[in-house]
């Protein structure tokens, strides 16, 4: 169980981060402790990045990030719109909002879709790419790791052996 004395607020993002890329306007929840943000870009598709809980620790946190347009099936390239840079640094500044609100939180855990034909790989190459951008951004308090189709980011315990969590 988490010592609730302790200092609950650790920087899930490097202090000297800031986005090289213009961020979409987003629609905030309208309760800041809510799951729910979204964003269109200048091409005209709607994303949803929602926040989960995972059942076993409320402090775990599944992000589920998506296109919202019915009219596309193939989600990889739809969103290969020459904006994934943007979306990238616009769906970044959702995960720190969400993490300032939820300061407690002790991990957070996404994947990215296959491409069509390449179902078969253990690891998405949307995933690697979201690896990669994790290892330059992510603070150094926090793990980074990659595990089958998934990126986990998980708060290291404190080094004097107490659990944070």
């Amino acid at each position: 169980m988490m010592n609730l004395t302790e200092d609950p607020f650790i920087p899930l993002i490097k202090e000297d981060y800031r986005p090289v890329f213009k961020l979409y306007p987003v629609q905030l929840p309208e309760i800041k402790s809510g799951a729910a943000y979204y964003f269109k870009t200048e091409s005209g598709l709607h994303y949803e990045v929602l926040f989960a809980k995972k059942k076993d620790n409320y402090l775990e946190n599944i992000i589920n990030f998506s296109v919202l347009n019915e009219e596309f099936e193939d989600e990889y390239s739809v969103t290969n719109r020459g904006e994934i840079y943007r979306v990238m640094a616009t769906v970044i500044e959702i995960i720190l909002i969400y993490h300032e609100n939820h300061a407690y939180s002790v991990s957070y855990e996404f994947s990215g879709e296959f491409k069509k034909g390449n179902e078969n790989r253990p690891t998405s190459i949307r995933t690697f790419l979201y690896y990669r951008k994790a290892k330059q951004i992510i603070n150094p308090a926090w793990n980074i790791q990659l595990s089958g189709n998934k990126v986990i980011v998980h708060r290291k315990r404190p080094h004097h052996g107490k659990p944070n969590y």
